[in-house]
């Protein structure tokens, strides 16, 4: 069985192509100011004409979400409640639904409509996800506080948890890693978790941003590197 994992982030593309759980092909594409102006997409048609595959399944990382509790149906409100947190131009993005049912929680989130039409255009069977779903139905957490952070490039996600309680989740499209620990602290002490009582745990491209977390590493007394992504090992596809 041919499956084609595809990862969608503020700048970027990874796609890998996996046979009965074997990683065929793994690459990522990054825009830089040297990129032209299409791209990803024109990537995205090189990966999608590669061969036939029996399924593909797409996760974005794109900052266009909101949380709401599990049940919650107003699906009409999703534009607006993301709205709050993003600027959203409708005739461009596809509404989705992720839900996680092990905290009771459901997110709306925005796929660019090109995208997701040349996806589907394949007739392959597709599966859609939410970064921010699939990030937390993978962490395993006990009943302390915890921050659990993804880190990408130029992104990082990342959630709190309190006594097996989803507190927070965020999203953040920054160039600096200095700016990742700045809105990782200063979410720290709006919600009032302590530094030397918070346990911290580190995921995805933990090398890549070795700043960020030697910088962290200067302020908390406990961190773990959970999971560092290496080649045909990536953290959200894996």
């Amino acid at each position: 069985m041919n499956v084609l994992n595809l990862l969608f982030t503020k700048d970027g593309l990874i796609y890998q192509i996996v046979k009965n759980k074997s990683i065929l092909e793994e690459k990522s594409y990054f825009v830089n100011e040297e990129s032209p102006e299409n791209f990803i997409d024109e990537k995205l048609d090189e990966v999608l004409l590669k061969q036939r595959f029996d399924e593909i399944q797409v996760i974005s990382a794109l900052n266009h979400f909101t949380l709401m509790p599990e049940g919650f149906s107003e699906h009409d409100a999703g534009y607006d409640l993301i709205s709050y947190n993003a600027h959203v131009e409708r005739e461009n993005e596809e509404l989705m639904l992720s839900v996680n049912k092990k905290f009771g929680i459901q997110f709306y989130y925005t796929f660019p409509k090109k995208f997701y039409k040349k996806i589907k255009e394949l007739a392959f069977p597709v599966h859609f996800n939410f970064s921010g779903e699939r990030f937390l139905n993978s962490i395993h957490h006990k009943s302390k506080k915890e921050i659990h952070i993804n880190l990408y490039h130029h992104q990082c996600e990342f959630f709190a948890i309190d006594n097996k309680k989803l507190i927070l989740y965020n999203n953040l499209d920054v160039n600096s890693e200095v700016d990742f620990l700045y809105f990782v602290m200063f979410t720290l002490s709006k919600i009032g978790f302590g530094i030397n009582e918070t346990n911290f745990f580190a995921y995805g491209e933990t090398t890549e941003n070795e700043t960020f977390i030697s910088e962290l590493q200067k302020f908390v007394k406990n961190l773990k590197i959970v999971f560092d992504n290496i080649p045909t090992k990536n953290f959200i596809l894996n």
